[in-house]
This record gives structure tokens, sequence and C-alpha cells, in this order.
């Protein structure tokens, strides 16, 4: 087991940050996300995975607080604060130099998460669902991944047609960068990511894995967040969410290959190791 690791709080970006494929671990604080729902039903619990992720290479934590799976109902922004800031605080008051992400697209949680710790904001609209997430972005002047994604958990699946995938991410991409850059958000601070499984099939998925080059291009850090999703399930027939490690840590492989920057994965301690090799394969 690596020894346990914190880092300093005055510096929201991990070590060895752009040199090596870091890791974000994520937490669901919700009874409904699609791999481990009501699994952190505890302060216990929830303390017992942070210190698990951090004794095991993890470089940023995810909170969510609002299910972002295809079909998830949204619970408003008095809920997800609700569920999310008695446990962000705890976390913060036991290891107060981690650096947690918040996975939320509602403005009025990601000010409340940045105001009680949080330092980075995790949107999978990139800013669409709630515009004024960008403000609250640029007021903290905290890193924030701009996800792509047409519609919401309800509809996404309704969206997966495009005349040329890769042209047309990239370009919402962009023109989601954009949007943020009007509202004085840093561009040093912006971190993008795909949107895999975001309404995207399989071969959708697949496309643009094997064509992260042109992601690259947008010359910013990218996030990949394939971990345990449901096009993993189709290639490998495995329906159960919990048993996709191995097909997520293939993903991860590829990752270190592309020198993308971050994955987010539920199973810290696996690609901490796969990546650990990976990353000397290919990054020396």
């Amino acid at each position: 087991m690596q020894e346990l690791q914190i880092i300093n709080k005055t510096n929201p970006w991990p070590k060895g940050w752009g040199q090596k494929t870091s890791i974000m671990g994520v937490i669901n604080l919700t009874p409904d996300s699609f791999s481990d729902g009501g699994d952190l039903d505890s302060t216990k619990k929830v303390l017992d995975q942070v210190n698990h992720f951090l004794c095991n290479g993890v470089d940023v934590i995810d909170l969510g607080a609002q299910s972002t799976r295809p079909g998830a109902e949204e619970v408003g922004s008095n809920i997800e604060i609700k569920r999310l800031i008695p446990y962000l605080k705890l976390i913060k008051s036991e290891y107060p130099d981690v650096l947690i992400s918040v996975d939320t697209f509602n403005s009025e949680v990601a000010y409340e998460a940045l105001l009680n710790g949080a330092n980075w904001i995790n949107d999978v609209t990139g800013g669409r669902r709630d515009n004024e997430i960008l403000d609250v972005v640029s007021q903290f002047n905290c890193p924030f991944v701009i996800t792509h994604s047409l519609g919401n958990s309800q509809n996404m699946n309704e969206f997966s047609k495009y005349d040329n995938l890769l042209s047309e991410v990239k370009c919402a991409l962009e023109s989601l960068i954009n949007n943020a850059l009007e509202k004085d958000v840093s561009k040093h601070n912006i971190i993008v990511d795909p949107g895999i499984g975001f309404s995207k099939d399989l071969n959708q998925n697949l496309e643009i894995l094997k064509n992260l080059e042109v992601f690259k291009k947008l010359n910013l850090p990218i996030l990949i967040g394939a971990s345990r999703k449901r096009f993993i399930g189709e290639i490998l027939n495995e329906k159960i969410p919990k048993e996709r490690d191995i097909g997520t840590l293939a993903i991860s492989c590829l990752c270190s290959h592309f020198y993308i920057d971050i994955v987010r994965v539920h199973n810290v301690k696996l690609n901490y190791q796969i990546l650990k090799v990976a990353d000397k394969i290919f990054r020396g």
C-alpha cells in the first residue's frame, strides 16, 4: 500500500499534473448512481473510502450528490446541497489538503461547495444547464471540467445521432470553452471531457477513444470518464457495473498512451497500479 500523501491545499492541481495520467476517484453520495448508488450511506463508509483512495494513489476525489446516469431524476439544488455539504465539510476536516472536485451542473451547489472547501467543479453539461455556474467558477478561480453532452439525463440517449461525431463534439467543446472564457473563466483552469457515455452509443464512444488526438488539438488538459459505463458492459456482456473494472483498465492504458491528463474512475487502486506501469512504458 502506498504511503498516505495529502496534496497542498494552496495548489489546486495534483502533484505531477501533466507529467502522468492523474486519477480522479468517484464518491457518489446518491441512492441511484449506476455503479455505487447507495453504497456510501454513512459518515464512516465515506471517510473509509476517502482514506482508501488516498492510500492507493488518488489525485482528486470527485463528490457527486446528483446522479447523471441515463434516466436519473433531477433532485434540485436544495437536496443536492443537503446531501453534499455535510460530507464535504467532514472530509475537509479530516483531510484538509485533499483535492475535492464536486460533480454538479447547478450554480448554487457549486457556490456552496467552493465556499466550503471544494477545489474543482466538474460540470457534465459544461455550463450549458446553468450558465451562472461559469460566474461561480470565475469568482473562485478554480479548475473547471467542461464535458460534452446533449440533452439531460432523461433524454440524452435520444441525441446520439451525429453527421460527423468527432467534428461535432470538438466544435461543441470549443463553443463551451468560449462561453467560459467570455465569463472570465481562466483558460488555465479549463479541463475538457469529450463525454464518454453522454448522448453517445457504443460505436461512438469507441470512435472517440480511437481518436483522442482530435481533442488534444484543443490544447487543454483532457479528462476521460469511462469507468464501468454501459458500453464496456456491452463489449464484455457484463450487466453488473462493478464487474466492468477490467474493461475500464484497458481504457486507462489507452489514456496513458495518448498522454491524457486525468481519468475518472471508481476503482482507484487497480487504476493506480495499471497506470503506474503504463505511464512507465509510454512516458518513461
